[in-house]
């Protein structure tokens, strides 16, 4: 975060008073549909994918690595049930504050709302863009792009993980895969 604005000792002092820091295994399932997000993640170590079901079928929305917050949007914010799956996928390092505590932060510094605003902005962005990249990008395109801004994506995630993101089957992403090596 103090990349993004120095923290003042005080907010530093109040962020590591509410911050919960824990180990936790692969496929440990953050959270589960029907469960209010009442936490926000902070990847110290590990990866975590989000996914949703469709019919059955694991939907990946989006992976996050060390040094990402991982957030279930629309349930964290409006304090709503989840439509969605967050699992670990490797073992991790999280470091986690609440709903009220987030607030109580916000309120106390107002500084922190500067902070709070840019990752916002910046998750807002990705959302965006993948939104546009599977309305108007080549299935060879999404793959070049997920190469590019991850590029250990295939050592770290199951092939069929990474087909649901890019909307895919798997057998598809296999015969793109052997074309573009």
């Amino acid at each position: 975060m103090n990349t993004l604005q120095p923290l003042s000792a005080g907010l530093t002092e109040a962020i590591l008073a509410s911050t919960m820091p824990e180990k936790l295994p692969a496929h440990h399932v953050l959270l589960r549909p029907g469960q209010v997000a009442r936490r926000v993640y902070f990847l110290e170590t590990g990866l975590v994918r989000g996914y949703t079901l469709l019919h059955g079928r694991e939907i990946s929305s989006w992976f996050m690595q060390a040094g990402d917050f991982v957030i279930s949007i629309l349930s964290f914010f409006t304090q709503q049930p989840s439509e969605e799956y967050l699992e670990l996928l490797e073992p991790a390092v999280v470091h986690s504050i609440s709903y009220d505590q987030l607030q109580r932060l916000y309120h106390d510094f107002p500084e922190f709302n500067f902070i709070g605003r840019r990752l916002i902005e910046k998750y807002y962005v990705l959302s965006e863009q993948r939104a546009q990249h599977l309305r108007s990008r080549t299935a060879a395109e999404r793959y070049a792009l997920l190469v590019r801004d991850f590029p250990t994506v295939f050592q770290r995630v199951a092939l069929h993980h990474i087909a649901s993101h890019l909307g895919m089957a798997p057998e598809t992403l296999s015969r793109l895969r052997n074309k573009l090596s």
